[in-house]
């Protein structure tokens, strides 16, 4: 049998990122029982290399390192190389991250751990330099290094490998015991906290750089506006979502959000696009249109799931993953290269020479940039000031821009693309499911077939009729699906449904919510785990309860159990959910924002859902836009037929659910019945009556 260590297996990989790094001369392997096993039969120590394909610092790293003949001959002779991709096996990611935050009081992308033959980390990093730099121990000298250490005093590492794991358990697996569920006063502690930790000068929140969204915090503060007024509240949340739609993380001429920015201005991003981001932030932003009124939100929101439709959407449906940061300028691949412009670039492209001049204004494009002799575009002027500029009005400023963005967007077309991470994830389709069925109910029905054919891509072919898998690439389907897998997919089958009231989609979240709980509730422990019991074992099992660059899972998941539990005849869901805030409750309290996912859906058992019974075969068309014009958080809409009996049999129900039962048409005609905290509304002819009932 051949020697799996003796060549680079990557090329056999699904995952795009680990097809990158086929042509290295490292022989990279991929993270199976194959690498595993070699590990432990040879007693050699792990290399672990943790990234995703559109990461910058990871492209940085394997050029330095990865291709480099010397480090290859270190790491193929003296350790197990694997790579991991992080986006499709997140547990991995999840286990080793949290030591490398405790150890360098950091984290992120590449992750770099030595491993014990059994898994067990004794030295751990994100970046390396190929040799010393900044301060930075060299990757060649540091690896060689280590090994040197394994083969002479391996106790030392041993002992360190031990209490290193014993750390990852603690954080990772530790289980508090039941208490109290969340307060009522919980939503407006946690605004405060978010309003304490806003940057007052540029927006969003801390006041250094990087700077990322904090969609959650958003949402905990236009809730919480929404129930007490507090201007501040309100403020906090336009402040963030004004400085990120004006500023680099916006991408202005094709729509779509970067993954976060490098300064405290919002000036200049890391210019990788995720799905995830181009998911929860048009959600934040139909939150704060509802708000509002603002119609530069809803923009922003159509612009978003434009590009997400352009760029990111498989042709039979399904949501891709990433686009990369670089792209290829003068033969070499660079950073941000799509996206940045010069004076001359925004000339060229702009037939019109005032427009041109109105373009560059508006969006700041000047001689010296501000990206390595480029620029980034935000919005340096606003439309009063360049109309004053220019001698015109608002509206032929608005009109010349629009000219100039086509014209420019038509000429960045014809510059070399970042690459595409192609493979589709279940949980991220999820949350841009979401995204479109919420802008389907709040801006455009078309969004809905949007949600609709990526519901049904996932379904095809990432389920089994019991249980997910997370990852379809090239026809390729792998690695058992994890809780936010189910989670944002069950989340986002619900918000299908409410958009459309297809049934269909309700009974694939119900299906998806039991098997969340099969796969991924302990009942002894009282938690949510983040792998599956069917998973493979790793050193631990982590639970993800904070929020990290998508919500906490565990807080989706809680949040779609407590809003699945209205349609169920048993009690599993709102049992479990209950459970869960009990046991997470004292975290959420301590710091709501760090779990603000889970914060939300402590919200919602306290204040409970507002419930919105159409009693239809569809829901009138206008009844939609009183629905699009209110801000409901809590909403829970749902489309309830005269005739029951053929939805009972496609959820395999002998009863109707709690929210259908009762509630039943008036003289023929369409009826809605708004409830909250188990108090109902008498059945009513409008929407807006019903929507005005909760505000009674």
């Amino acid at each position: 049998m051949a020697d799996p260590l003796a060549r680079n297996r990557l090329g056999d990989a699904a995952s795009p990122y680990l097809r990158q790094h086929a042509g290295n001369p490292v022989n990279w392997q991929p993270w199976d029982g194959t690498a595993l096993s070699a590990a432990r039969e040879r007693d050699r120590p792990i290399f672990l290399s943790v990234g995703y394909a559109a990461c910058h610092w990871c492209h940085v790293m394997a050029e330095e390192s990865f291709e480099d003949e010397a480090v290859a001959d270190v790491l193929n002779g003296r350790y197990v190389p694997i790579k991991v991709d992080r986006e499709e096996r997140p547990d991995v990611d999840a286990v080793y991250q949290p030591i490398c935050q405790l150890v360098t009081r950091g984290g992120g992308w590449p992750l770099s751990v030595w491993l014990t033959p059994d898994g067990r980390p004794f030295y751990v990093g994100t970046y390396f330099p190929r040799t010393p730099t900044y301060g930075r121990p060299g990757f060649l000298e540091l690896a060689a290094g280590l090994a040197e250490s394994w083969e002479t005093d391996r106790e030392t590492l041993e002992a360190r490998a031990d209490e290193w794991l014993d750390a990852i358990r603690s954080v990772v697996e530790t289980v508090d015991e039941p208490g109290s569920a969340p307060s009522e006063d919980l939503l407006e502690s946690a605004a405060r906290a978010a309003v304490q930790s806003a940057d007052r000068e540029h927006g969003g929140f801390g006041t250094g750089g990087p700077k990322f969204p904090q969609t959650g915090r958003i949402h905990l503060l236009l809730r919480a506006y929404a129930r007490t007024g507090t201007a501040a509240y309100r403020d906090a949340a336009v402040a963030a979502l004004d400085a990120m739609a004006e500023g680099g993380l916006f991408d202005h001429v094709g729509g779509g959000f970067h993954r976060y920015a490098t300064d405290p201005a919002w000036t200049v991003p890391h210019f990788e696009k995720m799905a995830y981001d181009n998911a929860e932030l048009p959600r934040a932003y139909l939150a704060g249109y509802q708000v509002t009124g603002d119609e530069r939100y809803a923009t922003v929101v159509s612009e978003t799931l434009d590009f997400v439709r352009r760029e990111l959407t498989h042709p039979d449906g399904g949501f891709y993953s990433t686009l990369d940061a670089q792209s290829e300028r003068a033969g070499e691949r660079q950073e941000g290269a799509f996206y940045v412009w010069t004076p001359e670039e925004v000339d060229e492209a702009v037939a019109d020479g005032t427009d041109a001049a109105l373009f560059r204004a508006r969006y700041g494009v000047t001689e010296a940039g501000n990206f390595e002799g480029r620029t980034v575009l935000g919005v340096a002027a606003t439309l009063d000031e360049l109309a004053s500029e220019f001698d015109g009005s608002v509206s032929a400023v608005q009109e010349a821009l629009g000219r100039a963005r086509e014209q420019l967007f038509e000429a960045r077309d014809g510059r070399p693309r970042p690459p595409t991470d192609d493979k589709v994830l279940a949980a991220w389709n999820g949350l841009l499911v979401s995204a479109f069925a919420e802008a389907a109910l709040v801006l455009d029905p078309d969004y809905a077939e949007d949600a609709r054919r990526a519901l049904g891509f996932v379904r095809e072919h990432l389920w089994d009729g019991e249980r997910l898998a997370r990852r379809f690439e090239g026809g390729h389907v792998g690695v058992p699906g994890y809780l936010e897998d189910y989670a944002f997919l069950a989340r986002g089958a619900l918000d299908t449904y409410q958009a459309v009231g297809d049934v269909e989609a309700l009974g694939f979240a119900l299906d998806l919510a039991e098997a969340a709980l099969d796969e991924c509730w302990d009942d002894a422990a009282g938690t949510l785990y983040f792998t599956p019991d069917r998973g493979e074992a790793l050193v631990a099992r982590p639970q993800e309860l904070a929020d990290q660059s998508t919500p906490s899972s565990a807080g989706v998941a809680v949040e779609t159990l407590l809003q699945l539990d209205a349609f169920a005849t048993h009690d599993r869901f709102g049992t479990v959910a209950g459970r869960a805030l009990e046991t997470y409750g004292a975290r959420i309290a301590a710091n709501p924002l760090e779990h603000a996912a889970l914060a939300l859906a402590a919200d919602r058992a306290t204040a409970g859902s507002e419930e919105l019974t159409v009693v239809a075969d569809a829901l009138p068309a206008a009844w939609r836009e009183p629905l699009a014009e209110t801000y409901l958080p809590r909403r829970l809409l749902t489309v309830r037929p005269p005739a029951l009996e053929p939805w009972l049999d496609r959820l395999g129900l002998d009863a109707a659910p709690p929210i259908w039962a009762d509630r039943t048409a008036v003289d023929g005609q369409p009826m809605v019945y708004a409830c909250r905290s188990y108090t109902c509304s008498l059945p009513m002819h409008a929407m807006a009556d019903a929507l005005a009932w909760f505000d009674a």
